[in-house]
Order: structure tokens, then sequence, then C-alpha cells
């Protein structure tokens, strides 16, 4: 069964069309990327799944009810935490989890044990100052423990690591891996690398539209897993670049150390003329394979194709 199915979805604030006939499904209990450029819908898509917003046409659905008339047990099983998530600074973590709990009717040991084990998911146990003085990386984690709180069944997550350094990413990361197969989660972000450590597949969005859903394993080997080639020489890179640039399967070079990789348009050819220019180059061969894409190359490719 899908958690979320979106069909023909529509948007339109005056004459822009923020949302474009968009349609997807999003499998329960799986975490799920929701990719895009900046303006390519994904907010709006959101804002709509949770009854913030209204659709022009098309309609999406969330656990077989349409969202715009969903009520209170159809959201109650819905977890949100906003981009810019807010907290009340004079409260302390516990305070306002207990807060969030009570909005749902918890109470009693049930609240108790639901604060207790969301603190400690948050890595928020031992904290005991109020939450104006958390860091950037503690609230995030605060506010996907609130919106846990209600055990979800869906939990949707709007740029939860934006701006936060490497530490504060992978404790997020982390808190969302702990959920996998617990719940379903609906991650929208712009960081790839974070959607290639903890996502099933992913939903592509562009100008409104979308434009692939699939796993990322998937569009790796769809979008040139076996079109970049990894060069481990003794040698000047940069004489090879020279020879390399004037053949008909090269697209681009990547300098790296040791080396270089090659992104072509045929393997076979580039297999058989890369030892004479190697040779040319004077450069003596250490190591040479394919390498595989990265989910920002298919990205890129797949937001390019429909400019």
């Amino acid at each position: 069964m899908n958690a979320i199915e979106a069909s023909r979805l529509t948007k339109t604030y005056g004459t822009k069309r923020a949302l474009d006939a968009a349609t997807f499904a999003v499998p329960e209990g799986q975490v799920v990327g929701f990719l895009g450029p900046n303006g390519a819908g994904k907010t709006t898509t959101l804002r709509i799944l949770l009854g913030l917003a209204c659709a022009t046409s098309g309609a999406i659905s969330v656990f077989g009810e349409d969202a715009a008339r969903a009520g209170n047990a159809v959201r109650s099983r819905i977890g949100y935490l906003p981009d810019v998530p807010g907290f009340p600074a004079w409260m302390t973590a516990p305070e306002f989890l207990r807060f969030a709990g009570s909005l749902f009717g918890l109470s009693g040991a049930t609240l108790r044990a639901r604060v207790e084990s969301l603190l400690a998911l948050a890595g928020l146990t031992d904290v005991t100052h109020r939450i104006g003085g958390f860091s950037r990386g503690m609230k995030q984690r605060l506010g996907v423990a609130q919106a846990l709180i209600n055990a979800p069944s869906l939990l949707v997550l709007d740029e939860p690591t934006s701006a936060l350094d490497p530490l504060g990413r992978k404790e997020i990361l982390t808190m969302i891996e702990a959920l996998r197969g617990k719940a379903t989660v609906l991650f929208s972000t712009h960081l790839l690398d974070d959607v290639e450590r903890v996502c099933d597949s992913v939903i592509v969005l562009n100008q409104g539209r979308v434009v692939t859903t699939d796993t990322v394993p998937a569009l790796r080997d769809r979008y040139g897993g076996s079109q970049r080639l990894r060069i481990s020489i003794d040698g000047s890179s940069a004489a090879l670049n020279q020879l390399v640039a004037q053949e008909p399967w090269w697209v681009a070079t990547e300098r790296v150390d040791g080396g270089v990789v090659l992104t072509v348009t045929d393997v076979a050819a580039a297999n058989r003329a890369i030892p004479a220019l190697l040779q040319r180059a004077g450069c003596a061969l250490v190591a040479y394979g394919p390498e595989q894409v990265r989910l920002e190359d298919a990205f890129v490719q797949l937001t390019q194709e429909v400019r």
C-alpha cells in the first residue's frame, strides 16, 4: 500500500505554475528523498499534503484519504518538521515535548515514556538548559523528536539538514536511519549525499513536474554508471588531458589525486584508445576501471533534460 499518492497535482499562483500535473506515490515503510532545485515545487507539494494549502487541480491522498478533506484521524498519523522550525526559547526540551504530546491528547505514563524515548533518540537526555541556548543541530534534533511525539505513520521532513555542520547532519541522518521500517519518511532536501546515505528511493521534481521516481541504484545505473572511467597514472595528467579531449567519445575530465576521471559516451571506444593515448602522453598506467556514478550526476542530467 502507498502512504502517499499524488495524481496530476497542480498549483498555480496567478500566471505562475508552481506544480504542473505532478504524479507520484510513496510506498509505506520507505525513506523517500524528495529532490529538486530551488523553486521546483517541493515545499508547495508538502504544504498541500499537510492541508496547509489547496491544490488548483488534481489530488493528493494520505493513507487513502484525500489530503484536502482528511480529518484528525488521518492528520494524527502525520509528523512534520518544517524547514525553519520555531521553538519557545524559555522551555527545556522535556517541557516542549510534553507540550507537543499534550496537543495529541497524550498524558500520564504514556507521555512520560514517549518523551524519555525521544530525548534518548535525539541525544538530549542529559541536556537541562533551555532551548534558547541550543545549537542549530540540537534544535533540529529536537524538531525531529517533536515530529515523532505522536508516533506517526508518516514523517514529513522539509530540509532537515540544511545549514547544519557535518556533525549536525550526521546526527539528524542517524535519527532518520533509525526510523527505517518503523514509519514512512518523506525527506525533502537538496543535499544529495544525505539522500544516498538514508533513502530507499527518490522522487525528482523540476519546474513543478515529476521528472522521475526510482531507487538510488537504478538512477545511478540509468544515468552514466558505466560512462565514468577512473585512470590512475604515473606521469603528467595535463598531457593526457590534452590528448583525451580530442577524442570523439570524450565528454569531460575531472582531475583527482593520482590521475583523472573521464566521462565518456562510448566506453568500448575509450577502452581501445586509452592505452595508446597513455603511451603518447608518456604516462605509465597504475590502475584503470569504471567509476560509479554519483546521484549528483543523475540529478544534474535529469533537471537539465527538461529545461
